[in-house]
């Protein structure tokens, strides 16, 4: 997307170049494989989820925001949950230098070297049953409510208020706005397909899609 609209479909952002997928490297730097790894790492002490993760970065400034890069994000986040979790204070992470020896809870699931290959590769189920009863079906219109939420969500906010019509059904799964709080809890998860014109308002022929929980959308009649 470029001209008026480009990040997050807001308007005077300028732009987006993005470099060609075949092209960019895995890593840009040598310090994003360290933020990789220490993000990983503190994620098996099992303190927070990735939701709660995702808010952390999502509670920078907002200039920082639009101007660090996305592993400076990755960091701003992760000293965030160290300092709120107190599994390290300032003075630590400006430092370098542990003060106290680590508290057993933080060595309480010990992973191996040669482990950590087999559980990335596996990763997590986000299934999660629910017993509310599923509003919508495939070929459902359906609006995006119109909501500001402090809290973290994984609905954009230039599809809110807009119209577009479920693609598919998901099933039920962790509910992410709720799982941010340490709540967790399921809700049903549709694909749902926007025109391009419907979003921005100009002539656009793409069809935009995305994933979003029940709890965002509502009938359009």
């Amino acid at each position: 997307m470029n001209g008026a609209h480009d990040l997050g479909g807001f308007d005077g952002l300028g732009s987006i170049n993005p470099e060609t997928e075949s092209e960019e490297p895995v890593f840009h730097a040598e310090w994003e494989k360290r933020a990789m790894g220490l993000m990983l790492a503190t994620g098996f002490l099992g303190e927070w989820n990735i939701d709660m993760s995702r808010f952390a970065r999502e509670r920078q400034h907002p200039a920082d925001y639009l101007t660090n890069s996305y592993y400076e994000t990755w960091l701003v986040g992760l000293e965030k949950l160290l300092l709120e979790n107190n599994l390290a204070d300032a003075e630590e992470l400006a430092t370098g230098k542990m003060k106290t020896p680590a508290v057993d809870r933080l060595v309480k699931k010990r992973v191996s070297p040669d482990q950590v290959a087999g559980i990335l590769l596996k990763g997590g189920s986000a299934d999660m049953p629910t017993d509310l009863p599923q509003e919508f079906k495939p070929g459902d219109s359906v609006r995006v409510k119109l909501f500001t939420r402090r809290a973290h969500t994984r609905a954009p906010q230039y599809v809110r208020g807009h119209v577009g019509v479920i693609h598919e059904y998901y099933g039920s799964h962790v509910f992410p706005d709720e799982s941010s709080k340490g709540n967790r809890i399921g809700t049903h998860l549709y694909n749902v397909a926007f025109k391009g014109s419907e979003l921005w308002e100009t002539e656009n022929k793409t069809t935009i899609h995305l994933d979003l929980w029940q709890d965002y959308l509502e009938p359009t009649c």
